[in-house]
């Protein structure tokens, strides 16, 4: 039976990338949400045009953006057997999510991250930071919980019912490392698969300014503590 997949795509002004980014997403996808992060562009009109549910959040920060998407699949049905975030910066490669999605529908896994392996890293896609941040808060996960992840990449996928399990909260930059700390805890199956990677489409507004970095950094790295002291 062929599984229901949504794909959640948080976007904070994405005029130029974000039609390319649905365009990619392969058709066996049955919904294509995005969620506009209090966008002043043309970035709702231009996923509208792409043929996907837009919806606006006004209050900025990436959770915000995908509790925003998971209201609207918890209160419409069917419900999905898988969701899958997704940029909407065109970094990642989203005709790839037939790869993310297949330990969960070939091997049962639960919850799979798109790891941004270097040989498949366009050069300068990832910043020395970024790179420097996946690296320290992978290795204290390993340390801490015996975790095997070595990415923090937002191109993933879960089971739905997974999902609500987690019960997310955080509203800003530490939405990644939360599912992922909450997925070990839980004990969920969990892989990586390797996944290219490019230089985005526009400026970063995490990575791409010092006052954004350093927010994720700290609010990454709390999440961490709390839970190792828990």
């Amino acid at each position: 039976m062929k599984p229901i997949i949504k794909v959640i795509i948080p976007a904070y002004n994405e005029e130029d990338s974000i039609t390319k980014v649905i365009n990619d997403i392969p058709d066996l996808v049955d919904e294509v949400i995005v969620v506009s992060n209090n966008s002043t562009d043309a970035t709702e009109q231009n996923a509208k045009n792409a043929g996907a549910t837009v919806l606006s959040e006004p209050r900025r920060g990436y959770g915000y953006a995908c509790l925003k998407g998971m209201d609207l699949i918890a209160n419409t049905n069917p419900k999905p057997d898988i969701v899958v975030f997704l940029d909407g910066d065109y970094s990642d490669y989203p005709e790839q999510l037939t790869e993310i999605i297949s330990p969960i529908t070939n091997e049962d896994i639960d919850f799979v991250i798109g790891s941004r392996v270097k040989r498949l890293r366009e050069k300068g896609s990832m910043t020395p930071q970024q790179v420097f941040g996946n690296w320290l808060a992978t290795f204290l996960m390993r340390l801490f919980f015996g975790a095997k992840f070595t990415d923090l990449g937002p191109f993933r996928a879960i089971k739905y019912d997974k999902l609500l399990d987690l019960n997310m909260e955080d509203k800003t930059y530490g939405w990644t490392v939360e599912m992922q700390l909450k997925a070990i805890k839980r004990k969920y199956s969990y892989v990586e698969v390797p996944v290219k990677y490019r230089n985005r489409i526009g400026v970063s507004k995490v990575s791409g300014t010092v006052k954004g970095t350093i927010l994720a950094g700290v609010k990454i790295l709390s999440w961490i503590f709390k839970y190792s002291f828990k």
